[in-house]
């Protein structure tokens, strides 16, 4: 399984931001995909995830009501709206996918490059 994330950038506090992965190779493996993300000196933090059999979501305390996760199955593509975004969501995000669940680091099996995000005030 191979993921490419796109869609990171420079963006004003209250601004939006579009991620997108892309999942090539054996995707049929995939469970659960979505994205963490990891600000300079913290620990990766996951943001959102997405089941691929029942689309079940689940949100960062940190971005719930401003984030958005999506997937379009035909694309093998997931997306990650980001509203409302603030200084503290600059961090590198990582696309991350995994078998059964990516809710901990260590059950994600594949991970994509990261991009950056950067929100100023």
């Amino acid at each position: 399984v191979q993921l490419q994330a796109s869609g990171g950038g420079f963006m004003q506090a209250g601004g939006s931001l579009q991620l997108s992965c892309a999942a090539s190779g054996s995707v049929s493996r995939i469970n659960a995909v979505g994205w963490y993300r990891q600000a300079l000196g913290k620990e990766r933090e996951m943001v959102a995830s997405i089941s691929t059999v029942d689309h079940r979501r689940i949100y960062g305390d940190s971005v719930k009501g401003r984030f958005t996760i999506s997937r379009n199955n035909a694309r093998n593509t997931v997306y990650l709206q980001m509203n409302n975004l603030q200084p503290e969501d600059t961090a590198v995000y990582y696309c991350a996918a995994g078998q059964r669940t990516i809710a901990h680091p260590d059950r994600v099996a594949w991970w994509g490059q990261g991009t950056q995000v950067t929100v100023a005030q």
